[in-house]
């Protein structure tokens, strides 16, 4: 993982007003935002970013592209995708919510057979502190530091935000998953991604949904992990659906996204213990694990 101010960032779907307002707002916080593309717009401009019909119309201006932020329609998102990877691009953000769930199967399919990340549908983007913010997220929230947070709820991260920051711990970068169903890259993969950064000394898991839980503690089994891992998991005593976010696991079971509602706050948490997680019940408890943790 290597994402840094100096990456060339174009926005797809450039046009649609949230894209444009929080176009400016990244580059405003040195982004370095070359194009955007929406189809039938090419040759004007969204404030001071230069407007093009396509990606690869982009590319005859710069030697590269390295991020796509997609903001399309959800049924444009399909397309959109697989005109940034057939142009290079191997780190594509997709903001868009609500995207067909085939779609964003076939998305994966492209992803995986040329080696692109895929973070969303549904993200709310990156945010490493002082250096990138490719995100609808307040960067200002965060401080800099050493804790990777990899969240699905935004609000939810501003809390362990204030948290983080009043104990001096900070970010390292702060991930948006999405909040689709089905999304491009799961929570293994960035725990992984995370395990191998080495700015990160931390990860906290921020989330809303028991298979989340249920993700981590298959990666922690599967594998030797270095860093202290906390879990906040919200409204775990809440009984709730049983959501696969995979899109393999649902293909090869022939599941629904959902099973009916459960309470499965012990068994959770048992697991949980069992794989040496560590668990968080509010986000004022998360500073204190992790420094319990690193002082094994």
């Amino acid at each position: 993982m290597n994402w840094t101010s100096q990456d060339k960032v174009i926005v797809q779907g450039i046009t649609e007003p949230q894209a444009a307002f929080y176009a400016q707002q990244m580059k405003a916080g040195s982004t370095d935002i070359v194009a955007g593309v929406s189809p039938g717009n090419g040759g004007t401009e969204v404030g001071d970013i230069p407007v093009f019909d396509l990606v690869e119309q982009v590319l005859t201006q710069v030697d590269k592209i390295d991020i796509s932020l997609i903001f399309v329609d959800s049924y444009q998102v399909l397309d959109a995708a697989r005109e940034a990877i057939a142009a290079g691009i191997r780190h594509i953000i997709i903001f868009t919510p609500e995207v067909p769930p085939l779609d964003t199967i076939e998305i994966i399919k492209y992803a995986k057979a040329s080696d692109t990340l895929i973070l969303g549908p549904g993200s709310h983007g990156i945010v490493i502190p002082q250096q990138v913010c490719l995100s609808k997220l307040q960067s200002q929230a965060y401080q800099s530091g050493t804790i990777g947070t990899i969240t699905t709820s935004q609000y939810l991260s501003y809390e362990v935000a204030t948290e983080l920051n009043q104990a001096d711990l900070g970010h390292s970068i702060v991930v948006s998953l999405g909040n689709d169903r089905i999304i491009g890259s799961n929570l293994p993969q960035w725990l992984e991604i995370l395990d191998r950064d080495p700015d990160t000394k931390a990860i906290v898991s921020i989330g809303q949904r028991i298979t989340e839980t249920e993700e981590i503690v298959t990666y922690c089994q599967e594998r030797d992990y270095d860093k202290p891992i906390i879990v906040y998991l919200a409204g775990l005593k809440v009984p709730q659906e049983q959501i696969f976010r995979d899109a393999q696991t649902i293909i090869t079971n022939h599941l629904s996204a959902s099973i009916p509602a459960v309470n499965r706050d012990r068994q959770t948490i048992d697991r949980l213990k069992k794989a040496g997680i560590k668990i968080a019940k509010k986000p004022s408890d998360i500073p204190r694990l992790i420094q319990k943790a690193w002082s094994k």
